[in-house]
């Protein structure tokens, strides 16, 4: 068996050869999309500056438009201090120079559109950079831009201690009492970043203004928008003490004061209503950490956002029973309210998956595993090449705000370690930046990274650019859309530590998460496997820690199989 193409020598009708010509514009596209986090500063220079930048992924857009995605999610780009990696905006409606001009924007959008491709942006509402002119005029005084943030007095003798007990998401107290001033301001992430009131009825108003800007953007504007700390807009009245330490340990956890506040969904069900507004192909999609995957599904209600991230796939360990309670969990959530699942394995905030599950082994088979499953995939810049976490970075040289903080006052945030899956990715094997850009790169890139390349790998049917680009063709023939009234998996018998699912339209995948190799009943004509299997008629060897698809025969449909 080819473990690495899809067979094409015989055609049945359940798993048609070609894909119907999609409609320019269907109200439910992002059902079932493929969309690919672009992180700006990492994906391609043009200017040779060492920082990726706008003109520099219209450059490399053929790339996206080969591996078979369906959208391209952009990271911020708007004009920032960068003291968070743009997350820190100043003006949400100009291109800060480091990435480019809004003509650079524009001629993005026109080009990704031309080729096929939707153009997803961040946006940050939860705060500002400090840079941002509402909060100078905060602190020069001026009561209508102070009451459009979080200022409160502090506690004890002269107001010197924190208005409550609230940390930092990057470690440290989650307030900050700025030189000369009496009040105290929120930030739940670095002090460059303070929370924006969103019980201030003139946020609303201007960021409702901003959406509607980047939606009408040259011909046809963005084609949605990534939230940023979607559920922590709205915070619990009165900013009650938490009573713990470690609270960034309790995220998606635990219930916080500060984060999944009911309050965030009168907000989204107005920027739903902005949204279609525009027309029914319009997105919301929702970064939200909720403590259970029925508080996660409340952000996508009919006339809430369209999708939200699934965390808690992310974070499943390398584990069949595990695996298969997420999956059951999420799409049970989901599908109460007639949303899609979105599954994701890796993205800028966490160590990349083939370092965080063990192996590269491991992670070729769990992105089989990922884009078998029903509903909306995003993939993460780099992932389809395999890239571990570059681990080894000087402390010099990092920029997380997370790792210099907890280095400079020893408090628990995050892990400090998020510039390893941000090191710029390789496109050739050579040069000075491996073709990132005509200079080097913003962060060191290790000295094995050619061999990673895109050109290293195009054309190598062993490599992981060529399976995800099988699996992406395979999965457009084989796919079938969930529906609003609910998507469908089989669980199909499988022995232990071995998953097996099948989906409508004949697509069987099994996933073998032992470190040996097991023996099961064929299920039918082999697709695709991220490590070679084989199979004599009646059974199949599926290697360790691999993942194979297979195109079921009619007569194996299992009458006493499972549904999810």
């Amino acid at each position: 068996m080819d473990a690495y193409h899809p067979e094409t020598t015989e055609r049945d009708e359940t798993l048609p050869a070609t894909r119907e010509p999609a409609d320019p514009a269907p109200r439910d596209w992002w059902r079932d999309a493929v969309i690919y986090q672009v992180y700006v500063r990492s994906f391609a220079d043009s200017d040779g500056d060492g920082v990726g930048d706008l003109n520099g992924i219209r450059a490399r857009l053929p790339h996206l438009r080969g591996l078979g995605v369906d959208a391209l999610w952009l990271t911020p780009f708007y004009a920032s201090p960068q003291a968070d990696g743009g997350y820190d905006v100043a003006d949400y409606r100009a291109v800060d120079p480091l990435f480019g001009a809004l003509a650079d924007a524009e001629a993005l959008l026109d080009e990704a559109h031309r080729l096929g491709l939707r153009v997803i942006v961040d946006i940050v509402p939860n705060h500002t950079s400090d840079r941002h002119a509402w909060f100078r005029a905060a602190l020069a005084g001026d009561e209508a831009a102070r009451a459009r943030y979080h200022f409160r007095p502090g506690k004890g003798p002269d107001g010197a201690l924190p208005p409550n007990d609230w940390e930092s998401v990057f470690g440290g107290p989650a307030w900050t009492r700025p030189p000369g001033q009496d009040d105290w301001y929120l930030h739940l992430f670095a002090p460059e970043q303070p929370d924006l009131n969103w019980e201030n009825p003139e946020v609303h108003a201007e960021f409702e203004a901003i959406l509607r800007f980047w939606l009408t953007l040259g011909g046809r504007g963005v084609d949605g928008f990534r939230i940023d700390v979607a559920h922590g807009m709205v915070k619990a009245p009165g900013l009650p003490d938490i009573g713990r330490r470690e609270q960034a340990r309790m995220i998606g956890a635990q219930e916080l004061p500060f984060f999944d506040q009911d309050g965030v969904h009168a907000i989204h069900r107005g920027w739903r209503r902005l949204l279609e507004s525009y027309g029914p192909d319009r997105i919301g999609v929702a970064e939200a950490w909720a403590p259970t995957t029925g508080r996660l599904a409340l952000y996508v209600r009919p006339d809430e956002l369209h999708q939200a991230f699934n965390f808690h796939f992310l974070r499943c360990p390398w584990d069949a029973d595990a695996m298969r309670e997420v999956i059951e969990e999420s799409m049970a959530a989901t599908t109460s309210v007639g949303a899609p699942t979105t599954w994701v394995l890796s993205n800028h905030d966490v160590v990349r998956h083939r370092t965080r599950l063990g192996s590269l082994e491991r992670a070729r088979a769990a992105a089989l595993l990922l884009l078998a499953l029903p509903g909306s995939v995003y993939l993460y810049q780099g992932e389809e090449l395999g890239l571990p976490e570059v681990t080894a970075l000087p402390d010099e040289v990092r920029q997380d705000p997370a790792f210099h903080r907890d280095t400079a006052d020893g408090t628990t945030g995050q892990d400090g370690l998020r510039d390893g899956c941000r090191v710029p990715i390789p496109w050739e094997r050579d040069g000075s930046s491996y073709g990132f850009g005509p200079g080097g790169s913003w962060l060191p890139q290790p000295e094995d990274w050619g061999e990673l390349s895109v050109e290293a790998q195009t054309g190598d049917p062993d490599s992981t650019l060529e399976l995800y680009r099988a699996a992406l063709r395979l999965r457009r023939t084989c796919r079938t859309r969930g529906t609003a009234a609910g998507e469908t998996l089989t669980w199909l018998p499988a022995p232990a530590g071995v998953l097996a699912l099948a989906r409508p339209g004949g697509l069987v995948c099994v996933l073998n998460t032992r470190d040996e190799p097991v023996e099961i009943p064929s299920p039918g004509h082999p697709l695709l496997a991220s490590a070679p299997a084989t199979t004599n008629g009646e059974t199949a060897r599926v290697a360790a820690n691999s993942c194979v698809w297979w195109k079921a025969n009619r007569s194996d449909r299992r009458d006493n199989a499972s549904h999810a």
